[in-house]
């Protein structure tokens, strides 16, 4: 443990070391395995990072501690803390105990260590923000994990052709899992409860931001939820702060089947009108063909943006972003597309 302790200590000089103000204020919006690409890319180039999270989770360990205590899905606010956890000794331990699963034949079965603690925190100082604060500090996180809404929300989904055998009927679906899953073709998303409460410190880190990173992620389960957050919205519309969209590598399986580049972006627009970006990033090899850049181009004008395409894969040939190359990217995107004033 007192090697462990000691990377700490190391880490923590290190990150006292920065000059105050030289890097800029980033918040990334998302949830779940595309949201951790993102910060596991953006915590690498700088120190003033927030993550807002979806609360929309309604499977595995998050469902069932939502259904039987009536809280926050912890799971994809854990995900996060864990990419934010440092490559040191002391960030790769705590990385690798909140992910850590329990295998029985009883109720912990499946159950991640780190929704348990985030729950029992919850509980113990009544304050979901706190909480968060409390285990990204145990964890030395480099950034800060903020829920988009302090209550449950139940994602919901108009789809064709979710029962294969009729095709062409429109059917409501309810729960993240089963948006996430379906055979059919999403064609809106909204949120239950209506209308819901963002958390305050959530709209105000986006206002303040220099830049905000949307995505990557299941784009109608982790995505979008957070353009159906009113005042999450309006924050977003009305900040100075630069926005990035991150696009995905492939379409996802079940939820975006047959999708475009520009179809994401038609959709996104679709759920947001009012919503300007500045730069969509996508992979170079994710959008391999002239009309396909070229569409892409027109959908990205049609948001005020503009498109960079970058080698952000890995090479291994799975669908999944390499932080390092992502870290270059939005390093590259941040210094070439303007800077609001000094990074404060």
């Amino acid at each position: 443990m007192s090697r462990i302790a000691g990377g700490r200590n190391l880490r923590l000089r290190r990150r006292g070391a920065r000059r105050p103000g030289s890097q800029p204020k980033v918040v990334a919006l998302g949830g779940g395995m595309g949201l951790s690409a993102s910060l596991a890319a953006l915590r690498r180039i700088t120190g003033d990072l927030t993550a807002v999270v979806t609360v929309a989770d309604d499977g595995g360990s998050s469902g069932r501690l939502r259904a039987e205590l009536g809280v926050l899905p912890p799971g994809d606010l854990r995900k996060a803390l864990a990419a934010l956890c440092g490559d040191d000794d002391w960030g790769q331990t705590w990385s690798r105990v909140i992910q850590h699963r329990f295998t029985s034949q009883g109720e912990l079965h499946d159950h991640a260590v780190g929704n348990l603690l985030i729950v029992a925190l919850w509980e113990q100082l009544g304050d979901h923000v706190a909480a968060l604060d409390l285990v990204g500090t145990l964890l030395g996180a480099h950034g800060r994990v903020l829920p988009m809404s302090a209550v449950p929300l139940e994602l919901r989904a108009d789809v064709r052709g979710h029962a294969p055998e009729r095709p062409e009927q429109v059917t409501t679906v309810a729960g993240q899992a089963t948006v996430a899953l379906t055979p059919g073709e999403v064609q809106q998303v909204y949120l239950v409860p209506a209308d819901p409460p963002a958390v305050p410190a959530a709209v105000e880190a986006v206002r303040e931001a220099d830049w905000v990173v949307l995505g990557p992620g299941s784009w109608f389960s982790s995505v979008i939820p957070h353009l159906l957050v009113p005042d999450l919205r309006q924050a977003l519309v009305e900040t100075k702060a630069r926005k990035v969209l991150s696009l995905n590598l492939a379409p996802q399986p079940g939820e975006t089947d047959g999708f475009s580049p520009r179809r994401h972006l038609e959709v996104l627009r679709r759920h947001a009108p009012k919503l300007a970006l500045d730069v969509v990033l996508a992979d170079k090899d994710a959008v391999p063909g002239a009309a396909e850049r070229d569409g892409l181009r027109e959908a990205a004008k049609e948001l005020e943006g503009s498109v960079e395409l970058a080698p952000v894969a890995r090479t291994d040939g799975t669908p999944r972003h390499d932080p390092e190359l992502l870290a270059a990217a939005y390093d590259r995107i941040f210094r070439m597309h303007g800077r609001i004033g000094p990074w404060r």
